[in-house]
């Protein structure tokens, strides 16, 4: 019960959690999954993520796994019901139906019993990132006010490649995420970086320098 062990303080006072612990407790979770399934072998890590990204696919097309994860008053007895039908989802994945591991069957169970279920896809979005890191693939988040056309991707892809942390790393994976509200332009993340070059971005810059200037006549 590794992932239990490391992952039961996060059960304290759930409900004065802000957005921003929130995140920092999935990450703890995907953080035990991860070297629960490292310790035991890379094939073991391999078959984990299959897993989890899986039911993270099928939480996101299917409205009652939805609707499961992201109630917190259901019974104890509703709740395994819940799983068992996550953990068969993950199992037909796959070319052919293999019982789902231990390691993931824990996490999900911890989850459950800590009220933590609605976090899944952060955990899985962590888990995801740490695999990544492990096999030397750089991840770039791109985000945008509407979905990118393929071309747009792909000259992006040419660009980011040619710089000095893509180059360090062994593969480049892009993503791209929609967020309405950027109103236009992108936001690209990648390690440890981020480039805002949104619309919002700017309309905030001359926001707060009209607020200064503002500020300082009333002064």
């Amino acid at each position: 019960m590794f992932i239990l062990s490391a992952a039961r303080a996060s059960s304290v006072h759930i409900a004065s959690r802000n957005t921003r612990a929130a995140s920092a407790i999935a990450t703890k979770y995907a953080q035990a999954a991860y070297g629960a399934a490292l310790k035991k072998s890379p094939q073991t890590l391999d078959a984990v993520q299959k897993e989890l990204s899986a039911i993270g696919a099928a939480i996101k097309k299917d409205e009652k796994l939805a609707s499961f994860v992201h109630n917190p008053t259901l019974t104890a007895k509703d709740r395994q019901a819940g799983l068992q039908l996550l953990f068969q989802t993950a199992a037909a994945s796959g070319a052919k139906k293999v019982e789902v591991s231990d390691i993931t069957k824990n996490l999900f169970s911890v989850l459950a019993e800590n009220g933590r279920l609605v976090e899944v896809q952060d955990v899985i979005a962590g888990f995801d990132g740490l695999v990544g890191k492990y096999k030397g693939e750089l991840e770039v988040v791109v985000t945008s006010a509407a979905p990118l056309p393929r071309d747009v991707l792909t000259r992006l892809e040419t660009a980011l490649k040619s710089s000095v942390t893509a180059q360090q790393a062994k593969s480049v994976k892009i993503t791209n995420k929609v967020k309405p509200s950027l109103i236009g332009g992108l936001v690209v993340d990648f390690g440890d970086k981020s480039v805002d070059l949104s619309v919002s971005s700017r309309v905030n810059k001359i926001n707060n320098l009209l607020q200064g200037k503002f500020l300082l006549r009333v002064g």
